[in-house]
């Protein structure tokens, strides 16, 4: 179901830039997860699926433009009531264009209730050279309820010859009271980008998290980290630059750093199929927009 509040489009002044929010609400209707959403702007979502069934619902986010300039805003509200399952991606790489004028921003809150469980599964963020991003995402967890998410971000185009070598972007990821990482890379601070230290060269950083509500027990927890530890074994060209730890007895997050999206996608894809099973006891049912 599917409600429009404005038609959305560019504004008199041009540095005010687009406007777009979707709100989305997740709940239970028998055996059955449906959703209702809001949207203004240019954000929509799209026709609600069920590869895995009534009980978990399968969307895909859409942003017609396809990318984000100066001054542009996209604001996603997501919220599952109790006993609710989402799955979100989108059908492409979100894009921070060249920007001169104020950031653009894109932002995501998610709340969950009691018993509902999420996977924020968005394809990659490029931040294009010379852009000016700021890319959030904030989630909130009642007792009970899981999200298993992650974070793709590729800087510049290094294959088209198109470097990260002027902008910034600021990523923040928050779980109130848990969790909160905050951080600012700009293309000027090569200690940050090249060091060892830091980057090390890798133009992808990349972030897989699993949350939960309520602690998790000893033998899950351990079963969630050592999993992930085999799949980063099967693929060697990363293994080395990729980590998994418990930052909290709710926590489970993954890191991976590389030179190119593809390889990290094939990963979390892996990771993500194991958790699953380890944590829901479901197959790693993919959205079908990535088989496309």
């Amino acid at each position: 179901m599917s409600a429009t509040l404005a038609a959305g489009g560019p504004t008199a002044d041009a540095t005010a830039g687009w406007r777009g929010r979707l709100a989305i609400d997740y709940r239970r209707d028998g055996d059955r997860t449906v959703s209702h959403d809001v949207h203004e702007g240019p954000l929509r979502v799209l026709q609600r699926l069920y590869p895995e069934g009534p009980g978990i619902c399968h969307h895909v986010l859409v942003h017609p433009p396809g990318g984000l300039v100066a001054g542009d805003e996209l604001d996603v509200t997501v919220q599952l009531a109790p006993g609710s399952h989402a799955v979100l991606t989108t059908p492409g790489a979100a894009r921070f264009y060249r920007s001169t004028g104020a950031p653009a921003v894109q932002q995501v809150t998610a709340r969950l209730a009691d018993g509902a469980r999420l996977e924020w599964l968005p394809l990659e963020t490029i931040a294009y050279r010379g852009c000016q991003a700021h890319n959030r995402l904030r989630f909130e967890l009642a007792p009970g309820a899981q999200i298993l998410g992650w974070d793709m971000l590729a800087l510049g185009l290094p294959a088209a010859g198109e470097p990260f070598d002027s902008g910034v972007v600021e990523q923040r990821l928050e779980w109130p009271g848990v969790w909160l990482e905050r951080g600012r890379i700009a293309a000027a601070d090569t200690a940050l980008l090249q060091s060892p230290l830091g980057l090390a060269g890798h133009g992808v950083l990349a972030t897989l998290w699993w949350a939960s509500g309520s602690p998790l027990g000893t033998a899950q927890r351990d079963a969630l980290l050592d999993s992930a530890r085999a799949r980063f074994a099967e693929h060697p060209a990363l293994a080395g630059h990729a980590g998994v730890s418990a930052l909290d007895a709710r926590l489970v997050v993954a890191r991976v750093l590389a030179h190119r999206v593809e390889p990290v996608f094939t990963l979390w894809r892996a990771v993500r199929e194991q958790w699953r099973t380890l944590g829901w006891g479901l197959r790693g049912e993919a959205p079908r927009i990535w088989r496309t």
